[in-house]
């Protein structure tokens, strides 16, 4: 059948319309029309999470509930509070004193609690002339008070405590309060626990940057 020009193009453009038009639908649709199965899914799970197992060669992971530092020290839990409480109530007694007391009775209400040496060492120092005229001039009374700070250092047979002594003073009628800060250092002697060595906190760090 031969047609005309006219009958050529309109059918020719019939053509470029419904192409177009299976073109429109099939990018719209193809979205849709994809399996099921090649979109991700998520996943869900139920139930406890398996533990992780401790690395090889530990026996039983570190649990923060049941840890016990005290049995990797050099003194158990009951050395320890006592130590805490001996430096305690020694920075205290330290601090207490009166004009009127004797130098040896000072040194007495001590002894129990210091080591032999650190106990002579505490009376001469009591006993020194100058400091007890003066107490006496100015009818000196002082009560000390204490606070543990913190550990400083640990050792196999030693503990250095960091204790503010608090004191309130009345001297000639007036009364003042001083705080200071001293490293005890409590250690075993024979059988028990003692005293060792006290001195003010920041003795022999002058000029220290470490």
């Amino acid at each position: 059948m031969n047609l005309s020009d006219r009958q050529s193009k309109l059918l020719f453009g019939g053509l470029v319309v419904g192409l177009t038009a299976v073109g429109v639908y099939l990018t719209v649709a193809a979205p849709d029309d994809e399996p099921e199965r090649s979109k991700p899914r998520s996943v869900v799970t139920t139930g406890p999470t398996a533990p992780v197992a401790p690395p090889p060669g530990i026996a039983t992971p570190v649990s923060p509930d049941s840890f016990d530092v005290y049995r990797l020290l050099p003194f158990s839990q009951q050395e320890f509070a006592t130590a805490a409480d001996l430096a305690q109530r020694f920075t205290a007694a330290y601090g207490t004193f009166r004009f009127d007391e004797e130098p040896r009775a000072y040194a007495d209400r001590l002894a129990g609690m210091v080591t032999e040496q650190l106990g002579g060492e505490l009376q001469r120092s009591a006993a020194a002339p100058g400091l007890q005229e003066e107490r006496r001039a100015q009818q000196i009374v002082a009560t000390g008070t204490a606070t543990l700070d913190r550990v400083r250092d640990i050792e196999n047979n030693s503990i250095i405590f960091l204790v503010t002594g608090k004191q309130q003073v009345t001297k000639a009628g007036k009364r003042s309060d001083d705080s200071k800060q001293y490293a005890v250092t409590v250690a075993r002697d024979g059988g028990s626990l003692k005293v060792y060595a006290f001195e003010p906190a920041d003795a022999g760090q002058e000029g220290d940057t470490g």
